[in-house]
C-alpha cells in the first residue's frame, strides 16, 4: 500500500480534515446516544414528539402521504422485530442447539431476548422520523396518491401482521414484557418476637 491509500489518510500520511471532522462528529453523537441510554421515557417522549410535529407537518401541508405510509411500515417492521425472539422458537423446534423458551411451568425461568433491543428500536424509529421530516422538504417525494386507499391498506396490513405475531407468541408460548423472574411469597410472619 502506497502513502495516503488508506481511508482517511491525505497525502502526507496525516488523517485530512475531513476525515478528522466527520470521526469527531461521530464521537459526539455516540457520547450523547451513550449518556441517553437510561432515559428510556424522556427518549419515547422525544420520538413521540417529533411523530407529533411530522404528522402537523404533513396536515399542513396536505401532502407527503406516501412518506408517511413508507415510514408507517418501517415502524410496523421495527414493532414485529421488537415483539419477536431473537431465536425463532419454530426453527429451534427439532434441535437442541442451544437455548430456548421455557414451554412448562417447571421449566427453568430463561429471560426474553428480543430480536431488536429496545434502544436499537428507539433509535431507527427516530431516525426513521427525522428522514421522513427531512423528505417532505423536496418536492419529489410529494407523489400524488389517494390517502384513504394507504390508511386503509395500512390498518389491514397491521391487523394481519399483528394477528400472525400473536398466534406465533401462542403457539410458542412467550410473552414479550417480562420483568424478571417471578418470586413466590412463603408464609407472612405474624408470630410474636422475643425480646433477650
Amino acid at each position: 500500500m502506497s502513502e495516503g491509500d488508506s481511508v482517511g489518510e491525505s497525502v502526507h500520511g496525516k488523517p485530512s480534515v475531513v476525515y478528522r471532522f466527520f470521526t469527531r462528529l461521530g464521537q459526539i453523537y455516540q457520547s450523547w446516544l451513550d449518556k441517553s441510554t437510561p432515559y428510556t421515557a424522556v427518549r419515547w417522549v422525544v420520538t413521540l414528539g417529533l411523530s407529533f410535529i411530522y404528522m402537523i407537518r404533513v396536515y399542513l401541508l396536505q401532502g407527503w402521504y406516501i412518506v408517511t405510509y413508507a415510514l408507517g411500515i418501517y415502524h410496523l417492521n421495527l414493532f414485529i422485530a421488537f415483539l419477536s425472539p431473537k431465536v425463532d422458537p419454530s426453527l429451534m423446534e427439532d434441535s437442541d442447539d442451544g437455548p430456548s423458551l421455557p414451554t412448562r411451568q417447571n421449566e427453568e425461568f430463561r429471560p426474553f431476548i428480543r430480536r431488536l433491543p429496545e434502544f436499537k428500536f428507539w433509535h431507527a424509529a427516530t431516525k426513521g422520523i427525522l428522514v421522513a421530516m427531512v423528505c417532505t422538504f423536496f418536492e419529489a417525494f410529494n407523489v400524488p396518491v389517494f390517502w384513504p386507499i394507504l390508511v386503509m391498506y395500512f390498518i389491514m396490513l397491521f391487523c394481519i401482521t399483528m394477528k400472525r405475531q400473536i398466534k406465533h407468541m401462542i403457539k410458542y408460548r412467550y410473552i414479550p414484557f417480562t420483568h424478571g423472574k417471578r418470586t413466590y411469597r412463603g408464609k407472612e410472619d405474624v408470630g410474636k418476637t422475643f425480646a433477650s
